[in-house]
């Protein structure tokens, strides 16, 4: 069969597995929201009716229905502003957080001029220890209060959207005039917005590794893997970038509109600005041995974040207890055997790139944390 041919084979078949479970995700995702939901915000306890639930899931469900990342945040704001008086987004890269967009400051658009500083405040507590953040508008970047004003009773909220442990925005609340804000219901929605991203992320990186990174067998046999199973993480906020005017902030990345930009774009610009020995290790190699050699360095990552994603209890436990391989021994073990089974009598062979990836990913370079029994 033509390689064509079968490419064609697998692209439709993950197309239509991936067809069948983002409803199962969606529902699964809406569960996780909802088991999270404190007991003060059940109905029948006197604080809150059944229709504020109702509302909620309406919101997560339209955060859902967002195919793009504009969509998904657009959902997230319209959403935050039922629960906060107003709500601004700020996305973070390189240690600036630049405005998006708002709801309640005025025109929409407002903020996207806007650069929070992030030397202090709650804006900065939040980021680094990722979570939310209560604080007094007091405590806010002055700048912010001094063009749009503060509460009326001087509490805000920063919440972290977390995205593959990494802050990628921060979103900022307050109750406006009238003070009142949903703080529960704020933090749930942001929760759900972080989970849905990540979804959508995977899926489109799946799509674009499957033609030569995900191997027959695993395409028939264990569907429902194929929306987590990625060979690298694309980060959704890759390509935001907001305009921005600012006075004492950190220094950004260069300004451009909000975008969206192909994985093949970005990674073609990355390979054009780096060095030409950085970008390929196997310049050296014949064609053909660094393609296999690059394929096996793919599917090794592969491998190993489907490790991480169906553990990721265990992969935290093992790293705080130092014994992450006796956690982990049969799927590393199993998935070795895979990966030799498909590169082990290859030119990639001498790359040793499970073993490589194990230590790099699920140990975070940190050979201790795998445990006494585990081979170096």
């Amino acid at each position: 069969m033509a390689e064509k041919e079968l490419r064609q084979i697998v692209e439709r078949a993950v197309a239509q597995a991936l067809d069948r479970q983002l409803p199962k995700l969606q529902a699964e995702l809406v569960e996780r929201v909802l088991s999270e939901l404190p007991s003060g915000t059940t109905a029948g306890d006197g604080s809150a009716p059944a229709s504020a639930q109702g509302n909620l899931v309406q919101a997560v469900a339209n955060v859902h229905a967002g195919t793009t990342q504009k969509e998904i945040l657009r959902a997230l704001l319209d959403g935050g502003s039922a629960y906060a008086a107003r709500v601004a987004l700020f996305v973070v890269k390189a240690g600036a957080a630049n405005g998006w967009q708002s709801r309640g400051l005025g025109d929409d658009e407002s903020i996207k001029d806007f650069s929070l500083d992030m030397n202090s405040g709650p804006a900065i507590h939040a980021y680094q220890n990722r979570v939310p953040t209560p604080a007094n508008s007091a405590e806010m970047d002055r700048r912010f209060i001094d063009r749009f004003g503060g509460p009326s009773n001087e509490q805000i909220l920063m919440l972290p959207l977390v995205l593959k442990d990494k802050v990628a925005a921060l979103l900022y609340a307050d109750g406006g005039d009238s003070g009142q804000m949903d703080t529960p219901s704020l933090e749930l929605l942001v929760l759900a917005t972080s989970s849905w991203l990540e979804v959508t992320s995977l899926r489109k990186q799946v799509q674009k590794d499957v033609g030569d990174s995900v191997p027959m067998d695993r395409v028939m046999e264990r569907p429902a893997a194929l929306v987590q199973t990625v060979s690298s993480f694309s980060d959704p906020f890759a390509s935001h970038a907001p305009k921005h005017t600012a006075a004492k902030a950190p220094e950004p990345e260069p300004a451009a509109e909000v975008v969206e930009v192909s994985a093949h774009a970005a990674s073609a610009s990355a390979a054009a600005s780096a060095p030409a020995a950085a970008a390929d290790p196997f310049a050296g190699m014949s064609a053909e041995d660094a393609d296999t050699h690059r394929k096996a360095q793919r599917f090794a990552r592969l491998l190993v974040d489907e490790i991480k994603l169906y553990n990721q209890a265990k992969v935290a436990e093992g790293r705080r207890n130092k014994d992450l391989y006796d956690r982990l021994k049969d799927d590393i073990e199993k998935s070795r055997a895979t990966f030799t089974k498909r590169y082990g009598s290859t030119a990639a062979a001498s790359g040793d790139y499970f073993q490589k990836e194990v230590v790099r990913s699920l140990a975070e370079d940190d050979l201790s944390v795998m445990g006494a029994t585990f081979k170096k």
